[in-house]
């Protein structure tokens, strides 16, 4: 038979596993011009969340009773469609399926001789990808600037690091607890590292590690962390706002403090982004994230749950952070 993962119902605060309902059905037939494939590694992500709710966005909700979707690495097991071979492996955002049919729109064929499969979801795929458009584009780094990177053990966060080093920033990340900071002071070459969990005053923690202030902040996670590093920007710092998982769950609307006053008065400049945005320049930078990668100047962890079963569960766990890098569950 042929599992798949539906919304059961939209969750108040955070998910639980009744938001979520296991289905069986028939493995489909193909038809011309189609392919079966089998999920091999889903990608779970903070962002869902946000589609769990019925509410306008940059992308469509899902759907209460329809299955939820991330990106998946998965096999083609049958073909009938020229462009796609038996045997190959494509990415692509798919369903929360064992088995499903699709006519190839909106798949890509990846090579399992240049990197392992999960790569393609992280390092090598949209993580990478959010990364580098983030710090670059709106980051716009320079040597010797201090950069200063949120939720910096995430996916993303080790990455926009790693960049930073790359481009000759002096980067600061921000994590949650002690094993995480020496992960990626360690393993990604961060400068410092803070453990947001037992550091009683954050502002005085990012001034101590940020010495010249913060020119650039990735901010992943937004709430109380993200005031403590806007009380130490610098004049003409860049705010690239990629996530703001600290948030994702509230039920009722933050109160904080209020930040206009020091983004003006600081002339900085603070621009959400979604990748999709730059859909257009991913094969120019696939290759730069590819050049460092074989060059051995990235480097990647990943959180790899095993079983399909497993996957709301995984989901979950992102925002109790029991990840360290990339969460991927393996089927």
């Amino acid at each position: 038979m042929n599992q798949r993962i539906v919304l059961n119902s939209r969750p108040h605060g955070l998910p639980n596993a009744d938001n979520f309902r296991f289905e069986e059905l028939e493995i489909p037939a193909i038809n011309d011009g189609q392919v079966l494939l089998k999920t091999l590694y889903v990608s779970v992500d903070p962002y869902l969340r946000g589609r769990m709710n019925d509410s306008k966005s940059y992308i469509p909700p899902f759907q209460v009773d329809k299955p939820l979707e991330s990106g998946i690495i998965a096999e083609v097991v049958e073909s009938k469609n020229n462009d796609f071979a038996r045997g190959s492996f494509v990415l692509g955002s798919l369903a929360w399926q064992e088995y499903q049919v699709s006519s190839g729109k909106g798949l890509t064929i990846v090579n399992a001789s240049i990197a392992p499969l999960t790569v393609f979801l992280g390092a090598m795929g949209m993580t990478g990808l959010t990364a580098y458009f983030g710090l670059t584009e709106i980051g716009k780094p320079k040597p010797g600037e201090t950069l200063v990177v949120s939720g910096a053990a995430g996916a993303v966060g080790t990455m926009a690091g790693q960049i930073g080093k790359i481009l000759g920033c002096h980067v600061v990340g921000i994590a949650g607890s002690n094993e995480k900071v020496a992960l990626i002071k360690n393993k990604f070459g961060y400068d410092e590292g803070i453990n947001y969990k037992i550091t009683l005053d954050m502002e005085a923690a990012i001034a101590k590690a940020c010495p010249n202030g913060v020119d650039i902040y990735f901010d992943n996670v937004g709430g109380q962390i993200s005031d403590a590093v806007i009380a130490n920007i610098n004049k003409y710092a860049r705010i690239p706002l990629c996530g703001a998982i600290s948030l994702y769950n509230a039920t009722e609307p933050p109160l904080g403090p209020r930040i206009q006053p020091a983004l003006i008065k600081n002339s900085v400049l603070m621009q959400g982004f979604i990748i999709s945005n730059y859909a257009a320049r991913f094969p120019e930078a696939l290759a730069k994230l590819s050049q460092w990668f074989t060059e051995g100047k990235i480097q990647y962890t990943e959180t790899v749950v095993e079983g399909f079963h497993n996957i709301p569960s995984a989901f979950i766990d992102l925002f109790k952070g029991k990840n360290e890098g990339k969460m991927i569950v393996k089927i």
